[in-house]
Order: structure tokens, then sequence, then C-alpha cells
């Protein structure tokens, strides 16, 4: 195949701090690019590097597209990624094995049940 997933672009108001909030969820390293944005870099085999852009409007629906991560144990990651200032969000999504939360921009993400 030509193509490699290599970048995931995430839109943000303030790229610095979402970037950092981020970095601190995932322990990836983060840096400015050359065009003056915030990538974080992920470690061999854990998938694309984030790549985060600075737009002027805040995010408004529900995301269209979002991330689902595996810990290896649940109940700890949610209350740790809670007091890094994510928080719960209900898109509808009923009783389920996954904790669906949002970061400091509004943006969801889910925490799966650990395999």
């Amino acid at each position: 195949m030509g193509l490699r997933f290599s970048e995931l672009c995430i839109d943000a108001a303030d790229i610095e701090a979402l970037a950092s909030w981020w970095s601190q969820v995932l322990g990836w390293p983060q840096e400015v690019t050359e065009d003056g944005d915030v990538a974080l870099r992920a470690p061999a085999g854990a998938g694309p590097d984030w790549l985060f852009l600075e737009v002027p409007d805040g995010k408004v629906v529900k995301n269209r597209l979002h991330v689902d991560l595996t810990p290896d144990d649940q109940a700890v990651e949610v209350a740790r990624v809670l007091a890094l200032g994510a928080r719960h969000v209900d898109i509808g999504q009923g009783e389920q094995t996954w904790v669906v939360l949002a970061d400091p921009e509004g943006n969801e993400f889910c925490i799966l049940a650990a395999e």
C-alpha cells in the first residue's frame, strides 16, 4: 500500500495547552513544529503522531471522529485523567463497558475496558 497513517490532526483554540494536557495523558513528548503547530510524537508501535492545529472557533457539536484508549486498569486511568481535567460526557451511550470523557476543549474520547 502506498499510504500510511502518520498524523492525527486536532483543531484547538490553545494548541500549547491542549497538547500539553494530552502529553500528560499519553506520556508522549511534545515539540513545536517548523510551522508553529505542536506535535506529540508517538512511541514506535503506538500509532500516529498527534498534530495540534490552531483554529479561531471553538468546538460546537459532538466529534465525528474520536480516540479510544485501552488501559491496563480502567478505573485507575479514568480517575487519573479526570484529575488532569477531563470531564464525563453523555453522548447517548447508555450503560457501556467504556467511559466517555472530554478533554479541556470538549473533544470526546473513550477509555475502554482493560484487556
